[in-house]
């Protein structure tokens, strides 16, 4: 769209006529406000957007669009939204769900869906914590958090959501935070653009029961010298006066002065780079949002899409080879008699 076209939807399109049921303060109404937005200025038509959630404080979100929408159960809103872009792939198909609903019961689900690079676009909302019942530790929460499922403290470490989507070989993966409204739209807008699975973790504040829990990024003082933004093509720099950098070695990624080492040891970051190992690297600087934490694209890469491939085997199929003979499939040599 042009300076000079006139938008199509503004955001108000794209709210539902539900009351907006979070906490106050909550991060979930800036990501919501985000993705409307978002929605707005990309132009894209109510009726071909579905959005699909588990359970959590985040899954009201579909109730809140005012598009297509399933509320499915616990940790299966990837399996759903599964079926749903390959019946239409036409649809753009979004997850939203939780650090506890994707990382704990539908850990599984969302691995797979990442792995077969689904049109789907994965948005997990990551407060470290489980909000909707109450303040217990999530599969995100941090060695030692005292909750109240774990008053002297936690004893599992952590997932940390980038390196396991790029384990999974998701193809494009991003992380942003609640507040940073510009920041996230344009990674959203990026996401909607790449073709295949895309897998977006959004620091969210939850205000009640882990409140402050991304300050070291998003306080006034401290995410000058704590947020690394990526940038394609750019060295990884960051501090008050651009004087920290990250280098890449046989150990994985570290910071350093730059001052000690030059700009040109520094590591320039490759989106695009076909081997995850040097995003993996990156992700691994930090295993939460503490201390000098990467911010923006980690990985944008481009791989045959499965519903392509299932099309493909479906036209192949129907082009000469015909059906499958289930008869023949039984008495195959593949069987066995047990005494």
């Amino acid at each position: 769209m042009t300076d000079t076209e006139t938008p199509r939807y503004t955001r108000a399109d794209f709210q539902s006529n539900q009351e907006v049921r979070w906490c106050p303060g909550c991060g979930d109404y800036t990501i919501l406000a985000s993705v409307q937005t978002f929605l707005a200025e990309a132009g894209l038509d109510r009726e071909k957007v579905v959005f699909v959630s588990g359970i959590g404080c985040s899954s009201r979100f579909p109730y809140y669009m005012s598009t297509y929408g399933f509320h499915g159960i616990h940790g299966r809103a990837p399996a759903i939204a599964s079926g749903i872009a390959l019946a239409n792939p036409s649809l753009s198909v979004w997850v939203v769900t939780g650090d506890g609903d994707a990382l704990s019961i539908g850990g599984n689900h969302i691995i797979h869906t990442m792995r077969r690079n689904l049109n789907i676009k994965v948005l997990l909302f990551n407060n470290q914590i489980y909000g909707l019942t109450k303040g217990q530790f999530s599969p995100t929460s941090e060695f030692g958090k005292r909750t109240k499922s774990s008053p002297t403290g936690a004893l599992g470490r952590p997932f940390n959501p980038i390196s396991l989507a790029l384990g999974a070989e998701a193809t494009f993966v991003a992380r942003t935070i609640d507040m940073d409204r510009p920041h996230t739209i344009e990674v959203l807008r990026r996401a909607y653009q790449h073709r295949g699975s895309a897998f977006i973790e959004i620091y969210q504040n939850c205000n009640v029961f882990n409140d402050k829990a991304f300050a070291e990024l998003t306080g006034k003082d401290q995410r000058l010298a704590n947020r690394i933004n990526l940038e394609h093509g750019k060295p990884v720099v960051f501090g008050p006066n651009q004087d920290k950098g990250v280098v890449l070695g046989a150990s994985g990624a570290r910071v350093v002065d730059v001052a000690e080492v030059g700009l040109e040891a520094l590591h320039v970051h490759d989106e695009h780079a076909p081997d995850p190992a040097t995003a993996f690297a990156l992700s691994r600087l930090s295993h939460g949002p503490h201390g000098p934490t990467p911010i923006g694209v980690f990985r944008d890469v481009q791989r045959s899409l499965y519903e392509d491939e299932l099309q493909r085997q479906v036209s192949d199929t129907q082009g000469g080879r015909g059906p499958a003979d289930l008869s023949e499939l039984i008495r195959q040599t593949g069987t066995w008699a047990a005494n």
